[in-house]
């Protein structure tokens, strides 16, 4: 698989020329990267090329980098079902820049578009209708973006003794925690209740 990715690095150098910012093979897997406005072209091209045929959208997404003048990655997954190969596609932006729609190529990216706008303020122009998706009506801000604060918004939900939906404060199940990332069966240092009747636990005797 990995010949075969170099093979397809090589043969897109080629053809897309000074229009393949970068070309990167890690994982087992293609990332290319593509100037904004040539994003319909190079997806066109991925999509008709007889040697590439990725012809099956399978996600776009948005990823935020706030300390970026270009703070937003615009990132597109294809994958080729004849030959197996599968492919992203990334771009930058910013929040008031509009990346072009390419719904025209693919019309599941309605969604992806629509999806990526409300969870990251990400524009699309000549996307077909571009509105929010996930959040409730009349929601301000945008969720997914590092600095979005995470209290002092309302969500909606259905009241079904008052039969209408009502505005409520944000309520966080659980208090906020620090979590130490430690594997749960080393570097405990206290016994979780129960373990001590076992033997185990920072306590036990560690003689045979």
């Amino acid at each position: 698989m990995s010949d075969a990715l170099n093979k397809l690095a090589a043969y897109l150098g080629d053809q897309l020329g000074a229009k393949l910012l970068r070309s990167e093979l890690a994982l087992g897997e293609l990332t290319i990267t593509v100037a904004r406005d040539d994003i319909p072209e190079i997806i066109k091209f991925l999509r008709d090329d007889s040697l590439c045929r990725f012809g099956s959208l399978i996600d776009i997404c948005g990823v935020d980098y706030p300390e970026r003048e270009e703070r937003f990655d615009v990132v597109y997954h294809l994958l080729s079902p004849w030959l197996n190969h599968r492919i992203r596609v990334r771009t930058k932006t910013d929040a008031a820049t509009p990346v072009p729609s390419v719904v025209g190529l693919f019309p599941g990216a309605d969604w992806y578009e629509r999806e990526a706008y409300d969870l990251y303020g990400i524009l699309f122009t000549g996307h077909p209708d571009l509105r929010r998706l996930l959040t409730d009506y009349g929601f301000q801000g945008h969720p997914l973006r590092k600095d979005f604060p995470l209290t002092g918004f309302v969500e909606l939900r259905y009241d079904d003794q008052q039969k209408r939906v009502v505005y409520e404060p944000v309520k966080l199940m659980q208090a906020f925690r620090s979590f130490d990332f430690l594997s749960p069966w080393e570097g405990v240092d206290t016994a979780i209740p129960g373990d001590e009747k076992a033997g185990f636990g920072p306590d036990r005797d560690k003689t045979p």
